[in-house]
């Protein structure tokens, strides 16, 4: 039955008014999880998890009352907790797509309950600073931790929620968070690099518009230079069976990672929901499709949260097919850095700081994996585009903290800076984090911190660059893991003490190093 548009009019405006009473009248009583939910997934995603958080968080609401102490469980408990509500809030989507077109009950109770969830977001933000700061006043009143009664009797389940004007974007009440909250989130990001160089490429070495020279391919792929991100992308073009291959001199070992960056062009509301990035990890270096992969699937569709499909085959037989709830449109659009552990069996994905994928048996067992292949489906040809850059291939990435502690020294090429700059990039933290770990060993341990540059540049800036790198090194142990500054001494070699060949992108990458040294 249709239901008359000045019903619908009517029932909108006392749902509202409903609702702007309920957040004025402040409440002391919990939030209710809606018990129900909506049927649209990024709706339902956003809600569970800020109610996940909430619970968390509210937890410990009766500590400011009590003047109980944190101790060190309930610290990393906030912590973590502020991190997800940092994370959630930065990769929150604009879900307006999918919330537009559905029916005006539908549409009415999304929106309740997307509203619902932003007041435990905030919520739990106020809380969790608040309580670890121990400055926390007498939540008695506060509306940040208030449901009205007309929005309880629903729970969020009532057909007749109601729904506004502006309900098909709704804006969350956390802050986004700034450039020193993102350090915090990565300062726990646990990715670390390998540390002996397999392969690299950035393009430098390679002509616009020609395919490049360490690939290998079955269609068509070229170079690229935009107006909008630095340097040169390989521009990795949609097709069937279409595969892209880096050019390894041997088989991959049992512990490495890769990482690259991803760019898109082109993809918005129309871009199909079979659009995906493909990476395989296979036994069989030629184009066919080996008896032995593991594989991932980054979605780039944008009307809707699809997931991160995982599948493998084990002698020719698939184990593993699945998808993991992701809401990823966002990251997609805005140049991620896509980071990828494998220790023997165990297989890890991160997108930007946030680890999507860990699955302990992915890799065949035994199997010996010969190369990394790269494949884009479902994408309109000349519309939407993808790109990859700075790709990095390296053994290890275990744990650099045995190694300084039994050797007395490491030096890692994975502390990135920004180019010509000592901005360390966000995804190098796993490393310093590594670093710390050992000087909270005791306070007896001093390192010596030496920032090393290629040959790009002048000798004198490059002299300068090292020098100021170090320093940014120790700036990020003090600042973000607390280290007494007094037991790290910092200098620079420039160029000077090459272990590569400033000729090649490879050498250039391991040339580009910090070393750690036990004084």
């Amino acid at each position: 039955m249709k239901i008359p548009s000045s019903f619908q009019r009517n029932f909108v405006f006392v749902c509202i008014s409903l609702f702007l009473i309920s957040t004025v009248d402040a409440q002391t009583k919990k939030l209710k999880r809606p018990k129900k939910p909506v049927g649209i997934s990024s709706v339902d995603n956003f809600v569970r998890e800020s109610f996940d958080l909430y619970e968390k968080v509210y937890a410990y609401d009766s500590y400011s009352k009590s003047g109980k102490t944190l101790d060190d469980d309930d610290i990393d408990v906030l912590e973590d907790a502020l991190e997800d509500i940092a994370i959630l809030t930065e990769n929150a989507v604009d879900i307006a797509d999918d919330i537009q077109g559905q029916g005006v009950l539908k549409q009415g109770k999304a929106t309740l309950q997307i509203n619902r969830a932003k007041k435990a977001l905030k919520y739990s933000a106020k809380t969790a600073k608040d309580l670890l700061l121990n400055n926390r006043g007498d939540s008695g009143g506060d509306d940040d931790n208030s449901d009205s009664d007309s929005s309880d009797t629903s729970d969020g389940d009532d057909a007749s929620s109601p729904t506004t004007n502006d309900s098909s974007e709704p804006q969350s009440d956390v802050p986004e968070p700034n450039t020193s909250d993102n350090i915090e989130i990565y300062s726990k990001f646990d990715f670390v690099p390998g540390d002996k160089l397999l392969f690299f490429d950035d393009f430098s070495q390679d002509f616009i518009g020609d395919f490049p020279s360490k690939w290998n391919t079955n269609g068509t792929g070229e170079v690229i230079k935009t107006n909008n991100a630095e340097g040169k992308w390989f521009e990795i073009k949609g097709g069937y069976n279409l595969v892209y291959i880096p050019l390894l001199d041997e088989k991959l070992p049992e512990e490495y990672t890769i990482e690259f960056d991803l760019l898109t062009a082109g993809l918005d509301n129309k871009t199909s929901s079979t659009a995906r990035l493909t990476m395989a990890l296979d036994d069989n270096d030629s184009f066919k499709i080996g008896s032995n992969r593991a594989v991932a699937e980054i979605p780039l569709g944008q009307f809707g949260a699809f997931d991160i499909r995982v599948s493998n085959r084990v002698n020719g037989e698939i184990v593993i097919n699945s998808a993991l709830n992701s809401d990823i449109r966002k990251d997609v659009l805005n140049a991620p850095h896509i980071s990828i552990a494998v220790n023997k069996r165990r297989f890890r994905l991160w997108i930007n700081q946030k680890k999507y994928i860990d699955i302990p048996q992915l890799v065949s067992p035994g199997a010996v994996i010969k190369t990394l292949k790269f494949s884009g489906y479902g994408l309109k040809d000349g519309k939407e585009r993808i790109f990859i850059q700075n790709i990095k291939i390296a053994e290890g990435g275990v744990d650099l903290r045995r190694k300084l502690m039994s050797e007395g020294k490491i030096s890692t090429n994975g502390i990135l800076f920004d180019s010509g700059s000592n901005t360390i990039k966000p995804q190098s933290y796993g490393i310093i984090r590594q670093i710390s770990q050992v000087l909270m060993q005791g306070d007896d341990i001093k390192l010596k911190i030496i920032g090393h540059t290629d040959s790009d540049g002048s000798d004198s800036t490059n002299m300068s660059l090292s020098k100021s790198r170090a320093e940014a090194v120790k700036d990020a142990l003090v600042n973000v893991y607390k280290i007494d500054g007094s037991r790290l001494t910092t200098d620079g070699k420039g160029e000077s003490e090459p272990v590569g060949d400033n000729n090649t992108a490879d050498g250039k990458a391991q040339n580009r190093r910090v070393e750690f040294i036990m004084q």
